[in-house]
This record gives C-alpha cells, structure tokens and sequence, in this order.
C-alpha cells in the first residue's frame, strides 16, 4: 500500500487470510473496509481518537502517543490472533477495530467459548459520526465480512461495558443477540453474540 492510501494492504499471520485483502462492504452510508493499522501512518489519529473523553471512558487509553503504541503494536507483535484495523468509510477512516479470535483470547474463559469464535472491539473516532446510527450498521457489515471470509467461524461475539447502553444498542441493531452478563477484568460486559445460522433472520 503507498503512504497515507487506505486501500487493500496485507498483514502476516492472522487467520490464513489477511483482513486487509477483504473487498469493501457495501452499505446504506457508502463503501466500508477494513484497513490494518500502520503505526507510523496511523498513531496520531489513533491517539486523538482515545483522548477524547468520550472514548476515553470506555477504553482507557488516554494519554501520550506511547500508551495507544503499545497498546496497537501489542497485537501487531503478538501471535496474529488480533488484528487492528481502521474502519474506513468512502476512503476516510472514521473508526477502530479489532478483530479477533475470542477462543483464543483471554475471554474465553468467562463465557462457554467455540473454536473459531471472533471477537470485535470497535469505537467510532469523531464526534460528528456518533449517535446517527453508523454503529449498528457498519458492526452488521464487519460481521458479515468476518462470516463470510471465516467459513469455520459459527458466530461473532463482542463484549461491550453495560454502561455503554448506545454500544450495547447498536449491536442489538446490527442483529447481535444478548448472551449474558460476564465480569471482566475491568468491566462487566454484555456478551453479544451474532450466529451464523440466524444471520438472514436478524
């Protein structure tokens, strides 16, 4: 990929295939793709994006660019079972995710996990594109990229705060259902879970 395009770009070892050769997902509010981080390129969006308060509350990376650095860098150093993406609406990036293996993850071992179970961690950067309904539309669209390109994977899962009610909202919206409530480190969480063989229901 060239310097500062946010096109398709490749990243090793996730799970076989490289969330950054996924096609865009068509949506009511434009082209939505999923672009793996760079560090060099993206950091200083990243970092404006977790000082804001409103992010801040819920993922706890405000500060310095070292705190959102290593808090990126662990994954893109770690075993390929998390990859950090920039959600990229119309060729701007608008959003952070997170995709990941929850059976491989810490997770797992507070709710009855499957092989293959992929999380997602996700926050909306700017102020201007929360709270008109972009969130449960563009967390329907990543979920179905991830089942369509992870056959194996039954179901997409997620683990919101459950004071973060317009989170907890928005994957309601995008067809995820209710699991239960599970105390985190940290957190208690509202364990979402969106099932494959429901996907066409809901």
């Amino acid at each position: 990929m060239a310097d500062g395009a946010y096109g398709t770009a490749v990243v090793d070892g996730a799970y076989g295939e490289d969330v950054g050769d996924w096609a865009p997902a068509p949506t009511p509010v434009g082209a939505f793709r999923l672009v793996p981080v760079r560090v060099e390129r993206d950091l200083p969006l990243l970092v404006r994006w977790m000082n804001d308060p409103a992010v801040a509350a819920f993922w706890e990376l405000a500060g310095p660019a070292a705190v959102t650095e290593r808090h990126v860098r662990a994954q893109l150093d770690g075993d390929g079972h998390s990859v950090p993406c920039l959600g990229v609406l119309d060729g701007t990036p608008m959003s952070y995710w997170e995709i990941y293996r929850a059976d491989l993850d810490p997770l797992a071992r507070h709710y009855p996990a499957r092989p293959d179970d992929t999380g997602v961690h996700l926050l909306i950067g700017g102020p201007a594109d929360r709270g008109r309904g972009l969130g449960g539309t563009l967390i329907r669209a990543v979920a179905d990229l991830v089942l369509d390109h992870r056959p194996a994977c039954t179901r997409v899962v997620a683990e919101p705060d459950v004071r973060n009610t317009p989170s907890v909202a928005a994957f309601l919206t995008a067809g995820f259902r209710f699991g239960a409530e599970v105390d985190l480190p940290g957190k208690r969480a509202a364990l979402m879970v969106r099932d494959r063989p429901l996907r066409a229901l809901l």
